[in-house]
C-alpha cells in the first residue's frame, strides 16, 4: 500500500526525471540514426546551412533530414540561427560524434538502442517464460560489435592495451603463439598480426558470420600468419599450448564461461599469459548505484549478454558479472595470480592480467620474452 505521507517536490521532481529520460531516450535513437547515415559526419564538414542543403551533401532525403534536425536542435545537439533556416553542428558536439572523433564517438554506443529495440517483444516474453534470445535473432550486432571494440579496443591495442602486460610487446616481437578467444569479426587479430609478423595467431568465435569477415579482412590485407576458426568455446582442444590468450569483453557473453577459463588455463605455457578486458564494475549491484555508464549496461547486459547466455542454457553471467565474480572464476579455473589495470581515458574496462604460476621476480610475460631472447641467441 503506498503512503499517504508523499513528498510533493520529490514527486515532480521525478516527474521532470521522468520527461528528461523520454526525450534522452528518443534523443539516443536519433543520434543512431544521425551516425548510421552519415550526417554528422556531413555536418561537421558543412558551414552553416539548409537542410536541403545538408541532404544533398549527405545524400539523402531533405524531408527526413529536415524532422531529424528538429530532434537534434531541441535535444540540443545542433544549433540554428536565428530564422531556423540554417543549421550546424558545433565543433565541440563533432568531438563525439562523429567517425573521426574516434575512439571518442559517442555515436556508436547509441545504436545499441534501435538494435535492443529489435528484440523487445522477445525480451518482454522471456521476462514472463524464462529462456533467453538466441545470438541470430540480433540483427547488424556484428557491425555494431565491430565499431565498438574499433573504439575501445582496437584504436589502443598496439599503443595502451598489449603495453599493460610488462614484456609481452616484446615477446610478440619476437614471436610467440596467441589466440583470441571470442575474437568477433577478427579487427584486434588482424591488427596484432600486421603489427607482429613474427608471431602467429588463431581468432575463435562461435559465429560463422563473424568468422567469414575475419578471414576476408586478413585476406585483404595479405595476412599470412593469422587463422580464423567457427568454435563452440565451451569445448575447445588445442593440439599445441599458447604463449599468450586474449578475450576482449567476451567472458561474461559466453553460455559456460567456467569452461572457457578452465579450457584457457589449460591451454597456455607454464609462462603464458591470459589478456581480459571485461566491463569494470562490482558484482554487488548496490555498489555500482554511482557508475557512470550503469544504466546503459545494465541495460545491455538485459537485453542482449546474458539473454544470448541463457538461450543456450548457459549461466546467463551478463555484463556487469563484476571484479569479485570475475576473480573467483578466475581462481577456480587455476589462474594463481590475477592483476587488474586501468587505462586513464577508458572508465568502462578492468583489464585483467592472469598466470597460472605466482609472480615472482618477473612477470609471465617478462619470463617469456626473456626465455624467447634466449631462445633465438641459442639458435643462432
Amino acid at each position: 500500500m503506498i503512503s499517504q505521507n508523499v513528498d510533493r517536490k520529490r514527486q515532480e521532481a521525478f516527474g521532470d526525471r521522468m520527461l528528461e529520460i523520454l526525450n534522452a531516450g528518443a534523443v539516443g535513437v536519433m543520434i543512431s540514426i544521425g551516425h548510421r547515415t552519415g550526417l554528422f559526419d556531413t555536418m561537421r564538414g558543412l558551414a552553416p546551412s539548409t537542410s536541403q542543403e545538408i541532404a544533398d551533401a549527405a545524400g539523402l532525403n531533405e524531408r527526413y533530414v529536415r524532422e531529424w534536425l528538429g530532434a537534434m536542435l531541441t535535444g540540443g545537439v545542433v544549433e540554428c540561427d536565428e530564422e531556423g533556416e540554417r543549421f550546424w553542428l558545433p565543433p565541440e558536439h563533432a568531438a563525439w560524434l562523429t567517425r573521426q572523433a574516434t575512439p571518442d564517438n559517442v555515436a556508436v554506443f547509441a545504436q545499441y538502442v534501435g538494435q535492443f529495440g529489435v528484440v523487445e517483444d522477445q525480451i518482454v516474453d522471456c521476462f514472463k517464460h524464462g529462456s533467453g534470445v538466441p545470438y541470430s535473432a540480433f540483427k547488424r550486432f556484428h557491425q555494431i560489435m565491430a565499431e565498438d571494440s574499433g573504439q575501445t579496443v582496437v584504436a589502443v591495442l598496439t599503443s595502451k592495451i598489449l603495453p599493460l602486460v610488462p614484456g609481452l610487446v616484446a615477446a610478440l616481437q619476437e614471436g610467440i603463439n596467441v589466440l583470441d578467444v571470442g575474437c568477433g569479426s577478427g579487427r584486434a587479430l588482424n591488427l596484432m598480426a600486421a603489427t607482429y609478423p613474427n608471431s602467429r595467431f588463431t581468432g575463435y568465435d562461435l559465429s560463422a558470420e563473424a568468422i567469414a569477415i575475419a578471414r576476408q579482412q586478413a585476406r585483404e590485407q595479405g595476412l599470412t600468419n593469422v587463422a580464423f576458426e567457427q568454435q563452440d568455446l565451451s569445448e575447445f582442444e588445442i593440439p599445441e599450448p599458447y604463449d599468450l590468450v586474449a578475450a576482449f569483453d567476451a567472458i561474461h557473453d559466453q553460455a559456460h564461461p567456467d569452461r572457457v577459463l578452465e579450457a584457457i588455463s589449460e591451454v597456455l605455457n607454464p609462462n603464458g599469459v591470459f589478456l581480459m578486458q571485461d566491463i569494470s564494475a562490482s558484482s554487488q549491484m548496490h555498489e555500482n548505484r554511482g557508475h557512470p555508464a550503469g544504466p546503459l549496461l545494465y541495460t545491455i547486459s538485459c537485453m542482449h549478454c546474458m539473454t544470448v547466455s541463457l538461450s543456450q542454457d548457459g549461466a546467463g553471467l551478463g555484463a556487469m558479472w563484476g571484479r569479485e565474480r570475475a576473480l573467483e572464476m578466475l581462481e577456480d579455473a587455476g589462474f594463481a595470480d590475477v592483476e587488474i589495470k586501468r587505462l586513464p581515458h577508458d572508465f568502462q574496462n578492468d583489464f585483467y592480467i592472469a598466470s597460472k604460476e605466482p609472480v615472482m621476480a618477473e612477470c609471465p610475460a617478462a619470463a617469456m620474452a626473456r626465455a624467447m631472447a634466449e631462445s633465438h641467441t641459442s639458435d643462432r
